[in-house]
């Protein structure tokens, strides 16, 4: 029972350091469960949400009945179709948000995009994770289970370089991902 009671400890540490470095990107199905149609309000559904670095955006139509073109502000205002530009057009077209900034999108199907069929964001940054949550001791049958917990520490000095694909998020990831591949 300790030994179990020991593993639960060091599970609620680990969680504890590592989760909160996690990064967690969002999938927003545009429209929700009305998908990318005209006369569905864009601008209302894009307030509500956060965008960030990283998150996807899935565009879901009836394939042959609308596209999507990723386009610039003015194309946006003018509904104009970018020459040499190619459509999306699977109807489940998943974008990736890779840079922040406004992003526009239109239907190039005729009179689509002034009948409403457009999308305008604005990508954040990758957002900073909180910071981790206090963690209660858990309850103790003998008294000992506190002191079966490994000691965790930190060195600020000894902190890794934040960049490249060792930085201390990436290197967090990859031990919590092998640590409960066991459980």
């Amino acid at each position: 029972m300790a030994a179990t009671l020991s593993r639960l400890s060091m599970l609620v540490v680990i969680a504890a350091i590592f989760l909160p470095s996690i990064a967690i990107a969002t999938e927003f199905v545009v429209g929700d469960d009305q998908g990318w149609r005209p006369g569905f309000d864009y601008n209302a559904w894009a307030a509500s949400k956060v965008f960030h670095v990283g998150d996807t955006l899935v565009f879901k139509y009836s394939v042959g009945a609308h596209n999507v073109y990723k386009v610039d502000g003015s194309s946006f205002q003018s509904c104009t179709v970018p020459t040499n530009s190619t459509p999306m057009t699977s109807g489940d077209d998943h974008v990736l948000l890779q840079t922040e900034g406004k992003k526009w999108y239109i239907c190039g199907v005729a009179g689509h995009c002034s009948a409403g069929q457009r999308l305008v964001i604005t990508v954040s940054p990758i957002s900073s994770p909180p910071a981790p949550a206090p963690v209660a001791p858990g309850p103790s049958l003998s008294g000992s289970v506190a002191s079966d917990a490994p000691e965790v520490e930190f060195s600020p000095s000894h902190a890794p370089s934040p960049t490249g694909p060792w930085t201390m998020k990436n290197k967090n990831k990859r031990i919590f991902q092998r640590f409960f591949k066991h459980y």
